[in-house]
């Protein structure tokens, strides 16, 4: 079966490709790099002649509320407009956890309207929503850190090692079409702060975590529950520990 990945040479695409192949799938990892840009549709119809599943992966270049929305919405329109024209019978998506409950954030309105945008479609789909990935933690202090000390909401995380989004978006791509919405997660949950904290002390970083309820996600103020999910997600099967003990150290 033809499989095209756009946004298939990043972190879950290309660990997804890996996954196909093996199962002797041909696919391709569509990117602006290899030739195939969602937004200006640049090698989309050629790219999609024979494909039965597509997969979106991409992801916009810029996080600024207006860039980030036009980037989803174009992104979006232009792909499901082309796989129309090449008769793809299942477009699977992925998205975050939480989307629909933090519309504070600029991101996540966006991935809103990609969701949107997908639903209305008509093609069968599958909507992954997926929590934080492990992968992330360090970026998260990063954004949270003034000199020595990061600020990090209270709210809970329940990360997701990348080995195990990619063993789901695999496992959607194969299977029949949900047309619905299927959430995935981590198999530990805790505050954010505690679970950066628990990081920064594992690469031995001396910064001090201040947990505080009022510190921002992607511009978003979190609850307790904002990112998790009690929706009978799929639970990953890599806890924190035996991701940190392969996760490459940057």
């Amino acid at each position: 079966m033809k499989i095209v990945i756009i946004g298939g040479t990043g972190l879950i695409g290309s660990k997804t490709a890996e996954r196909l192949r093996r199962k002797g799938h041909d696919v391709v990892a569509a990117s602006p790099n290899t030739g195939v840009n969602t937004i200006t549709g640049e090698g989309l119809a050629e790219t999609l002649k024979g494909a039965e599943v597509v997969i979106d992966l991409a992801n916009s270049p810029s996080f600024e509320d207006k860039a980030v929305l036009e980037f989803f919405e174009t992104s979006g329109k232009n792909l499901m407009a082309a796989e129309k024209k090449a008769g793809v019978t299942h477009h699977v998506a992925l998205s975050i956890v939480g989307t629909d409950r933090l519309p504070e954030s600029g991101y996540l309105r966006a991935k809103v309207a990609q969701e949107r945008i997908v639903r209305e479609a008509g093609i069968p789909y599958t909507i992954l929503r997926s929590t934080q990935f492990m992968d992330f933690l360090g970026g998260i202090a990063q954004a949270g850190t003034v000199g020595g000390t990061a600020h990090l909401s209270t709210g809970n995380l329940q990360p997701i090692a990348s080995d195990d989004v990619a063993d789901f978006v695999t496992a959607a791509a194969l299977a029949a079409p949900a047309d619905g919405i299927v959430e995935i997660a981590g198999p530990e949950r805790a505050r954010l702060c505690d679970f950066v904290a628990r990081y920064l002390k594992a690469i031995g970083d001396s910064r001090t975590v201040v947990p505080d309820p009022e510190a921002r996600y992607f511009g978003t103020r979190l609850e307790a529950g904002s990112l998790v999910s009690d929706n009978n997600p799929r639970i990953g099967r890599i806890d924190f520990d035996r991701w940190f003990a392969t996760a490459p150290r940057k």
